[in-house]
């Protein structure tokens, strides 16, 4: 039986800089174009039924502004008389009025219950488009830019149930069949969800294929993922054979058309019934307890350490497998047949390492605090309560002052995962535990190769590129943005991230008006000395700050090489941030 391989990202050591000085305020003014909008923004504001986090991440952090990867400055936005509008941008002193380049045959205005419109760049030629209804478009584009050859049209047009919003989508070419895969994300209701939020995920992965000798496209395939958190990242695949996903909670494949009251029955049966396992810890080892079933035998059972996995079968049943929280030693670990229970004592590889869970994502067993050792971290803790309002500072052990802590060292959500899954198993390859590595945003810097995501690792952002041919090495570092997580969590009113696709600066912007700049370091034009060390600085990254002339919340934000686009209700503004030579 196949098992995810528990990977880990590599950090590329040159692209670190340990002796990176922070960043430089510039005063130096930005060029900035403002553009007023023919008609307002179809933005879709959250309703009364979607009051969960999940709405508002998926939903109310929507970014309406899209960056066409396929062709350089050009973007896109959808009106609310249901127009798909362009600026495509040559020249930043002649600049023209977005123009109209598709618009969505349905009335959006007669649907109470819409998501916002969604597009993807799925090809150089081809466009995936969501009126947020439920309907998805395929359409031909022609080469986009090129007035001679640019048309779009409606390849494809289908009802797929409650409304949704595209996340991703691809295309592919192989011999005389034509194929668009795409990944559209819902959160729908759960009647029986009694403890959570009553909501989940669903993530479906449709693909849409035609053949040459056919006349029309068609629906060839349909999977769905189940989830509790909205992904931070989901990405198909070029060649379509997997699909990765990052998240704080993990996603598994569901079948379509399981029957609803076979899912009840499983459910309810969940909440009554005994966990499956009890389990508990010391600072070295692990011992889980299996009640047998009567007249069990040791030949009956069949127990496989690996160093990262285990494999319980009971009776030729499987009985519990999965990943491991962290590494045993697969050589001490042991088990034996005691009181018609099962003991399994697992050695830890790393001493002192407190597990939170004992198998990745299993809720199916109950962890079983010893007296003793709750007594002894109490006493360990106990320094950092006090009942005195204002205790003595200067006491052996003084208490934690909460000021003390800065913005950067407060990350509230709990450890996300990166996974790979595999496109015709539909099961898990490749599990990566991002531990505290916050996600902070994602960029195409390549339209052919899948989206790269940005990661906090200390206090800098470190850039990936997946490589879903490498199985080995599936995740490079490509880039470092210096000492920008630690700078980014001091933004509490952040709203959008993005970087150039030459890494060349990355950007923030807040819900009004103030969008920050942070350049990677160039070389100085002048002398200049750090007085602490007495040496010279040869470079010197740059901070600029540049204030919108609006009062409109901002709905969009995208970056290209040269130049920052950011869209409000009404205006587009653009920020000219870099010149080529």
């Amino acid at each position: 039986m196949e098992v995810a391989a528990n990977c880990s990202l590599r950090v590329k050591r040159p692209l670190l800089d340990p002796r990176f000085e922070g960043y430089k305020l510039s005063l130096e003014p930005l060029p900035c174009y403002q553009l007023e909008l023919d008609a307002a923004v179809a933005e879709v504001k959250l309703r009364d039924d979607q009051y969960t986090l999940e709405h508002m991440h998926a939903f109310g952090m929507y970014n309406y502004l899209h960056s066409d990867s396929w062709y350089q400055d050009s973007v896109y936005y959808i009106d609310n008389l249901g127009r798909v509008m362009n600026l495509t941008v040559m020249l930043d002193t002649a600049l023209g009025k977005p123009r109209e380049v598709f618009r969505l045959p349905t009335d959006l205005t007669t649907y109470d219950n819409r998501l916002c419109a969604s597009i993807h760049f799925t090809s150089s030629t081809w466009v995936t488009l969501s009126d947020g209804t439920g309907r998805l478009y395929l359409i031909g584009t022609g080469e986009r830019g090129n007035s001679a050859s640019e048309k779009w049209e409606i390849m494809f047009n289908e009802e797929l149930g409650n409304p949704f919003i595209i996340i991703h989508s691809i295309s592919l070419m192989n011999a005389e069949e034509h194929s668009i895969t795409t990944l559209l994300l819902r959160i729908e209701k759960e009647e029986l969800d009694m403890k959570g939020s009553g909501f989940y995920v669903s993530l479906e992965w449709i693909t849409i294929s035609k053949k040459n000798k056919d006349k029309k496209y068609e629906i060839i395939k349909r999977d769905t993922l189940r989830g509790k958190s909205v992904p931070h990242y989901a990405a198909i695949e070029p060649d379509g054979k997997g699909l990765m996903i990052v998240s704080y909670k993990s996603f598994t494949f569901v079948h379509v058309g399981q029957d609803l009251e076979e899912n009840k029955n499983e459910n309810l049966s969940e909440k009554i019934k005994e966990p499956l396992y009890y389990w508990q810890q010391t600072e070295d080892d692990l011992t889980v307890t299996i009640q047998l079933p009567e007249g069990s035998s040791k030949e009956d059972i069949q127990v496989q350490f690996l160093p990262d996995h285990i494999n319980i079968v009971l009776k030729g049943q499987r009985f519990l497998e999965g990943n491991l929280y962290s590494s045993i030693d697969q050589d001490s670990s042991t088990w034996m047949i005691k009181d018609n229970s099962l003991e399994i004592f697992l050695i830890k590889k790393n001493e002192g390492l407190t597990w939170p869970e004992l198998v990745v994502g299993d809720k199916q067993g109950e962890f079983i605090r010893d007296s003793a050792q709750c007594a002894a971290i109490a006493e360990r803790l106990m320094h950092l309560t006090s009942e005195e309002l204002n205790p003595n500072p200067d006491k052996e052990k003084p208490p934690c002052n909460a000021q003390e802590l800065e913005e950067c060292d407060i990350f509230f959500e709990e450890s996300s995962s990166l996974c790979r899954f595999d496109g015709i198993t539909l099961k898990t390859t490749h599990v990566v535990n991002l531990g505290s590595n916050q996600y902070l945003f994602s960029v195409i810097v390549d339209p052919k190769e899948m989206p790269c995501f940005c990661l906090r690792h200390d206090v800098d952002a470190l850039l990936w590129q997946p490589h879903s041919s490498k199985q080995d090495d599936m995740w490079e570092h490509i880039a470092t943005f210096n000492a920008l997580g630690y700078v980014q969590a001091s933004k509490r009113d952040k709203k959008f991230f993005a970087c150039a696709p030459n890494y060349s600066y990355a950007a923030l912007c807040e819900c009004l008006r103030r969008v920050f700049i942070y350049r990677q370091p160039t070389p100085m034009s002048t002398v200049l000395y750090n007085r602490k060390e007495g040496r010279q600085v040869g470079q010197v990254a740059k901070q600029q700050v540049a204030s919108l002339e609006t009062n409109d919340p901002i709905l969009g934000f995208q970056a290209t090489n040269e130049r920052l686009f950011v869209l409000t209700t009404k205006n587009l503004f653009l920020i000219k941030v870099n010149t080529e030579n």
